[in-house]
C-alpha cells in the first residue's frame, strides 16, 4: 500500500468540537453551527483533518444534547438543516471532514418514538424499547445502577412496567434486539451520510444491548465514593454483551457502502472489551476509542506501560487511536500540570495511531470554575459534591481578550473561561497553540509520525519515555520528561522539534518538563 492509498483516518487528526461552547453566532450565549462554520479557517490552520461534533440534534437537553428527539433534525438552539449543509460543504471545502455523534443506546423520553412505547403495552412501538415486570419485592427488576446515580429502571405506573435508562430517566434505552428499531436507527445513519457527512463518533456503545436474561450485576469490592455511585457494582451484564459486537457490525457495514467513512466507537472498559469492537474481521469500528491516557498515572513508566499493553493487544491490522481529553474528563493540563502539558501534547502527535483533541487542549486549558448555582451536569447535580461534573471541561472558548472572550455578546450559558486566549496565543511562538501547530505540520510532513512503526526504548532515570517511529528508513526518536529534573541522554543526535522554542540544537541534555524529536545519531 503506499502513502496515498492509506486511508485518511489513519494519517489524520480529529479534533473535537463541542458546539455549545464553540462559537455562538446569535448573541444568545450559546454556540451554533454558524458559528463552528466562522471558526474553520482557525482549525484548518490549526492543521487538523476533521471535526467530530458532539451532539446537535433536536433534545430538551436534560443531558446536554445526548437525549434525543429526532436522529436527523438538528436542534434549533444550534441552527437548522441549511446550516448543517453550509458547514458541510465550507468545512469540505478548506479541506476538513465532518463527523458527527450518533446516539444508540438511548432517545429522549420526548421522542415520538417512545411517547409511542408508553400508551401501553399493546403499542406498535413497545418493544422499540426495553421495559420489563417489577421484581419480586415489587421494585426494579434487577439491581443494576445508573451512570447518572440511582436505579437503571423508572417506573411506568400507567403500564405497570419499568423501562430501562442507564443515563437519565429522561433517556430510556433503546431496544436493539427489535428489527423495527433497529433499522430506524441505521437509516438515522444512512440520512447523514448522504449529507456528506464524513462519519461517526458512537456514543456509549457498550450500552447497546444489554443482557437479555437481566441477571444482576456483581458487587464491586474496590468501590469507593470518588468512582461514583454506579460503580458500587460491576457492569458485568448491563454492558459489553455480544449482541452489541454484532450490532456494531451492522452499523459498519452502513458505512462501508458509502466511501472513505469512518466510524469511532466509544466504549469505556477493560482493553480485551475494547479490542473486541474492531470485529473478528475488522468488521467492526474502525477506531474503538483508547481512553488509556485519560485514565493513566501520568509518568514515563506507567505510560510506557500502557503503549505497550495497548500495542500487542490490537488485533492484527487493528489501527490505534489516542486521546488526552473530551467533554466528560478533565483536562490533561489539569490533571498532569501545566508544566506537563507540553509533553502530553508531543506524547499524543507521535505515537502511533489517529489523536483526537478536545477543544481547548490545544490552548493548553485547564479545568475551569462553575459555582454551584450555574451548575449545568445532571451528573453532578444527581451526585454533589464528589466532583464528578462534567462543566469544568465544557467552558467556553477564549478566543481573545475583550468583552465575551470573542465567544459570544451575550449571557454564555456557562462562565467564561479565564485561560490564555487563542488570539494571544496565536502571536506568542512559546504558547501551547503555536506548539501545536508545529506538532501537527510535522507530523504532517513526516510519515515516520502517522504511518511508522513504533519501538519503545527504555525509561531512562525513572522519568524520561523513548521510542522510535520509523517509515521507509526514516527514523525519529522521541524523548519525553515526565519529571522536572534534567536528564542526561545521549548527545549524537540532531534536533528536529522541542517543547521548547528557546532550544537551538541537541547537546544531550533533556530538560525537566521537556519533550524532543530527534533524529538519533544524526543519521537519515
Amino acid at each position: 500500500m503506499t502513502h496515498k492509498q492509506v486511508e485518511w483516518w489513519k494519517q489524520g487528526v480529529i479534533y473535537q468540537v463541542y458546539p455549545r461552547s464553540f462559537q455562538d453566532s446569535t448573541g444568545n450565549g450559546v454556540g451554533d453551527l454558524r458559528g463552528i462554520e466562522r471558526r474553520l479557517p482557525y482549525l484548518r490552520d490549526l492543521g487538523v483533518d476533521a471535526i467530530w461534533i458532539s451532539p446537535i440534534f433536536p433534545s430538551p437537553m436534560r443531558d446536554a444534547g445526548y437525549d434525543i428527539t429526532d436522529y436527523t433534525g438538528i436542534e434549533p438552539l444550534f441552527g437548522d438543516l441549511e446550516a448543517f449543509d453550509a458547514l458541510v460543504d465550507a468545512a469540505h471545502g478548506l479541506g476538513l471532514r465532518v463527523l458527527l455523534d450518533f446516539v444508540p443506546s438511548h432517545s429522549s423520553d420526548q421522542h415520538p418514538w417512545f411517547r409511542e412505547a408508553r400508551e401501553g403495552r399493546g403499542s406498535r412501538r413497545r418493544d422499540w424499547y426495553i421495559w420489563r415486570d417489577p421484581g419480586p419485592d415489587g421494585g426494579p427488576p434487577n439491581n443494576w445502577l445508573s451512570e447518572f446515580g440511582g436505579p437503571a429502571w423508572t417506573f411506568d405506573a400507567a403500564s405497570g412496567q419499568y423501562y430501562l435508562n442507564i443515563y437519565l430517566p429522561e433517556q430510556p434505552a433503546l431496544n436493539w434486539r427489535n428489527p423495527d428499531l433497529r433499522a430506524a436507527m441505521l437509516d438515522a445513519l444512512r440520512f447523514w451520510f448522504d449529507r456528506g457527512v464524513d462519519g461517526f463518533r458512537v456514543d456509549a456503545a457498550e450500552h447497546i444491548a444489554p443482557d437479555d436474561a437481566f441477571r444482576d450485576n456483581l458487587p464491586n469490592p474496590d468501590w469507593h465514593e470518588r468512582l461514583g455511585p454506579a460503580r458500587q457494582l460491576f457492569r458485568t451484564y448491563s454492558s459489553h454483551q455480544p449482541d452489541g459486537y454484532a450490532f456494531v457490525r451492522e452499523m459498519r457495514a452502513v458505512a462501508d457502502a458509502y466511501e472513505g467513512r469512518v466510524l469511532v466507537g466509544e466504549a469505556y472498559g477493560e482493553l480485551a472489551q475494547v479490542m473486541r469492537y474492531y470485529g473478528d474481521a475488522l468488521d467492526g469500528f474502525h477506531l474503538p476509542f483508547n481512553f488509556g491516557l485519560i485514565e493513566a498515572p501520568w509518568d514515563a513508566d506507567h505510560i510506557a506501560g500502557l503503549i505497550r499493553d495497548y500495542e500487542a493487544a490490537l488485533p492484527a491490522g487493528g489501527w490505534p487511536n489516542w486521546v488526552l481529553g473530551n467533554h466528560d474528563r478533565a483536562r490533561i493540563a489539569s490533571r498532569a500540570g501545566p508544566a506537563q502539558a507540553p509533553v502530553a501534547a508531543m506524547l499524543l502527535m507521535t505515537l502511533r495511531g489517529t489523536p483526537t483533541i478536545y477543544q481547548g487542549d490545544e490552548l493548553g486549558l485547564e479545568n475551569g470554575i462553575v459555582p454551584p448555582e450555574l451548575i449545568q451536569d445532571p451528573w453532578e447535580r444527581n451526585v454533589p459534591g464528589q466532583g464528578l461534573g462534567r462543566d469544568p471541561v465544557r467552558l467556553p472558548m477564549p478566543w481573545d481578550d475583550g468583552p465575551g472572550r470573542g465567544f459570544t455578546q451575550g449571557t454564555p450559558w456557562l462562565p467564561l473561561s479565564e485561560g490564555s486566549s487563542a488570539e494571544a496565543q496565536s502571536n506568542d511562538p512559546g504558547s501551547m497553540l503555536s506548539l501545536h501547530k508545529r506538532l501537527l505540520s510535522l507530523r504532517r510532513s513526516e510519515p515516520a509520525l502517522s504511518l511508522g512503526a513504533l519501538e519503545l526504548l527504555a525509561v531512562e532515570g525513572g522519568t524520561v519515555l523513548r521510542y522510535r517511529r520509523t517509515h521507509e528508513g526514516r527514523v525519529l526518536e522521541i524523548a519525553l520528561n515526565f519529571g522536572t529534573q534534567d536528564i542526561a541522554l545521549e548527545p549524537g543526535a540532531a534536533l528536529v522539534m522541542s517543547t521548547d522554542t528557546q532550544r537551538q540544537g541537541w547537546d544531550g541534555q533533556l530538560a525537566g518538563n521537556e519533550g524532543v524529536i530527534l533524529v538519533p545519531d544524526a543519521a537519515g
